[in-house]
């Protein structure tokens, strides 16, 4: 028998949302870093609507597996770094 999943508190939510967010801060590249910060954000407003449990359920679900996807990309990245800085990383 399958036990139904309670959904995540809002604090659990708000915590997805944040480690996300600081996980596209790891990324050395601008371009890669925006759109991860976009695309969380994009993510998160489009979920904003689901009232029925196992659909918010199934979202945080997803969203924890891509936080994983998103730490581990971070490193690869991190490793093969381009050795020029993108004009956006330039502080003037």
């Amino acid at each position: 028998m399958a036990t139904a999943v309670p959904p995540p508190s809002r604090a659990e939510i708000i915590s997805l949302f944040r480690s996300l967010l600081r996980s596209a801060r790891e990324f050395p590249d601008y371009n890669i870093r925006e759109y991860t910060k976009r695309r969380t954000i994009d993510s998160f407003r489009d979920n904003k609507s689901l009232s029925d449990p196992s659909s918010i359920a199934a979202a945080f679900t997803d969203g924890k597996s891509q936080l994983q996807v998103a730490k581990r990309q971070a490193v690869v990245y991190s490793l093969y770094a381009p050795k020029v800085k993108s004009i956006m990383d330039i502080k003037h």
